[in-house]
């Protein structure tokens, strides 16, 4: 039972208790696994690098406006695995930052990131964990909205709670 839909799609994250947001606006492509699982990919936005031309300007004077953006050698897949009971988020592609994300309610999920290297040797992830407090995935018989809100750990130290918000819009 494979189909798939090129639908809008509004995807962020939120920090609740750090000055962090991020949203994409983007197309994305829906596929349907089974009854209630879709798998769905999107281009992921190219990342922004800040270029400090004077060591003594403070790191919060720093703008995206004042950044290039590298285009990537080849294009971020963001690719998300959605069922009313899991999500995983995966973000592959070129030699940038990968990272992939598994939730599920009430359940210490792992986030790995794997960060470029210099070096001819392969980089083991940074492993922390999260802890998904709330998830909820509303629309029938496609996803429409979903929502989860969970905590970031290394070890005995949060690191923030979040707010990932996805929206695929059907109209």
């Amino acid at each position: 039972m494979l189909t798939h839909h090129r639908k809008p799609v509004s995807l962020s994250l939120i920090s609740t208790d750090l000055p962090f947001w991020s949203v994409v606006e983007t197309a994305g492509t829906l596929y349907q696994k089974a009854t209630d699982r879709f798998h769905l990919l999107l281009n992921a936005p190219p990342l922004i690098t800040c270029e400090v031309t004077n060591p003594d300007t403070p790191p919060d004077a720093l703008t995206p406006s004042r950044g290039k953006i590298h285009p990537p050698s080849s294009p971020r897949i963001l690719w998300l695995e959605i069922s009313p009971y899991r999500i995983t988020m995966t973000m592959q592609g070129n030699e940038q930052v990968s990272y992939r994300h598994f939730w599920e309610q009430g359940v210490y999920g792992v986030s790995r990131y794997w960060l470029p290297t210099e070096s001819l040797q392969p980089s083991d992830p940074i492993r922390l964990r999260n802890f998904t407090n709330s998830l909820t995935l509303t629309g029938h018989p496609l996803p429409e909205h979903l929502r989860v809100e969970y905590e970031l750990w290394a070890e005995t130290v949060q690191l923030g709670r979040y707010i990932l918000n996805l929206e695929i819009k059907h109209s």
